[in-house]
């Protein structure tokens, strides 16, 4: 047997071979593109796919599993390198080109922002952290902020779309998977929740706590600790918890809200940082109708149906890995409606200015049926 530097030697040998046979294919593949585009054939070609896969597995004895993903991730570097030199026009590509277009060199500090909920909520400090000098409207629900940038009413919106203890916000990745708005920004916000209630509430005499869903889980082995006696009641928003309770009089019951609501309504506080983490962040982005991308854009969200069927999401991600690009978010959900089927919310780290993202894109759009561009943006 060849000791260690022999070995090495020869796989460094064995490399440079594979280094030479891998660039002469991927040139013969470029010369197979422009025969397809000659000849008005797909680049997809899922039986020759198969065809040199089955062979590899016939091939490859007990190291299979390996040859097999090796060969698959060529396969997809091919076809990239084909889509990148001659694919045609595409639904992603022409929406990304609009929203190139659209957009400023830098995001805006001003405009009319809709956000849910009333003064003292979340959701206004994500906007007046978005839009230093923006004008607020605050609507009712979710939809409603939807609503308002359809109608003209307002430029943007805010929403909040996932927090780091209680996940994401499913109602908002559904109005964006119904409405095919644009998310042009986003922004981290720490969260800090109080127990507040009306002046002369003692917390041992609390039975009835109210705030939005998220702030209830975020919280939830505070209110454990307070027992069975209390009753938790979910409602739209942590700010018009506290705006009920103040209104109601009443010394028996709270809200869990953020602290400049105590002064708003006259509150005070009962128990401070009642969150479960002491590293509670929601992110709340920025939607618009009409698609945009700002300087410095460099998170992508998609939402990427995925068949129900062995390697199907392998097959989907393998295109941004083979890449080098960071996936920093990877949720599913299930498919309202279907039964037992699944989509995926997708963050990447890139922009659409770099080398091979947007025909990455493309592929992400020709696998994945359905397959929904959500914006690319920076966190701020």
């Amino acid at each position: 047997m060849m000791d260690l530097a022999n070995l090495r030697e020869e796989i460094d040998r064995i490399d440079g071979e594979l280094l030479q046979l891998f660039l002469r294919r991927m040139r013969l593949c470029e010369q197979v593109a422009q025969h397809k585009k000659e000849h008005g054939l797909p680049i997809l070609n899922r039986a020759r796919e198969r065809e040199i896969l089955a062979k590899v597995q016939e091939q490859s004895g007990e190291l299979e599993p390996y040859a097999y993903y090796l060969f698959h991730d060529l396969i997809e570097l091919s076809k990239a390198r084909q889509g990148e030199l001659f694919r045609g026009p595409s639904r992603i590509r022409s929406q990304i080109e609009r929203a190139l277009m659209g957009g400023e060199e830098v995001f805006p500090r001003a405009g009319t922002v809709a956000c849910q909920g009333v003064e003292g909520s979340h959701s206004q400090a994500a906007c007046e952290k978005l839009l230093p000098r923006g004008n607020v409207m605050f609507v009712k629900t979710f939809e409603a902020v939807f609503d308002a940038v359809e109608s003209g009413l307002c430029r943007f919106g805010v929403l909040p779309i996932e927090n780091s203890a209680n996940g994401s916000v499913r109602a908002v990745y559904e109005l964006l998977q119904k409405r095919r708005f644009g998310i042009v920004r986003a922004t981290n916000l720490f969260v800090r929740h109080e127990l507040l209630a009306n002046p002369g509430a003692e917390l041992s005499g609390i039975r009835q706590i109210y705030s939005h869903e998220q702030a209830l889980g975020q919280c939830s082995r505070f209110l454990a600790s307070l027992g069975s006696g209390v009753t938790v009641t979910p409602c739209a928003n942590t700010a018009v918890a506290a705006q009920m309770v103040a209104e109601s009089g009443r010394d028996d019951c709270a809200a869990i809200a953020a602290r400049q609501c105590a002064a708003l309504y006259g509150l005070i506080s009962l128990s401070d940082d009642i969150q479960d983490s002491d590293n509670n962040y929601t992110r709340f982005i920025c939607i618009a109708k009409d698609p945009a991308i700002y300087a410095g854009a460099n998170r992508i969200s998609l939402i990427l149906p995925c068949e129900d069927k062995p390697g199907a999401l392998y097959g989907l991600l393998s295109k941004v890995a083979v890449r080098g690009i960071n996936m920093s978010k990877l949720e599913s959900c299930p498919v309202t409606g279907r039964h037992f089927e699944y989509m995926f919310f997708v963050e990447l780290e890139a922009s659409v200015k770099e080398q091979g993202v947007l025909s990455m894109l493309e592929e992400l759009e020709s696998a994945s049926e359905n397959c929904i561009f959500l914006g690319n943006y920076a966190v701020v």
